[in-house]
């Protein structure tokens, strides 16, 4: 069974010719601001400031830096308990900043599994 486009629908190869080569230049762009985006550094703090941490772009801990009045060797649950809370919101800190950032590439047309 032949499908019939209506005219100018589906083009021909040019048309094709211009998709693949905007699809090229979308893919080029997506690798040089993930490539970017790998090298941006974040810091975030937990416990009003007790704890820092700082996170690159790719997800990598770069340092975590502990205040020293928060250290109490009675406590150490309180202490572990803001070490997490700071890791994971440098993580979502991350991968917000990623996520708009591929957004402005990709024009917002949400394709999963890209990045």
């Amino acid at each position: 069974m032949k499908v019939r486009l209506p005219k100018g629908v589906g083009g021909g190869p040019q048309d094709m010719n211009a998709m693949i080569k905007q699809a090229q230049k979308m893919q080029q762009e997506m690798e040089e601001t993930r490539a970017e985006l790998d090298t941006r550094e974040y810091t975030v703090q937990a416990g009003g400031g007790m704890v820092t941490v700082c996170i690159m772009g790719n997800n990598e801990i770069k340092s975590i830096t502990i205040d020293p009045q928060i250290v109490d060797p009675d406590d150490v649950e309180t202490l572990q308990d803001i070490v997490t809370a700071g890791v994971n919101e440098a993580l979502k800190t991350v991968e917000s900043a990623n996520a708009e950032a591929m957004a402005k590439v990709t024009g917002a047309a949400g394709m999963p599994g890209l990045f």
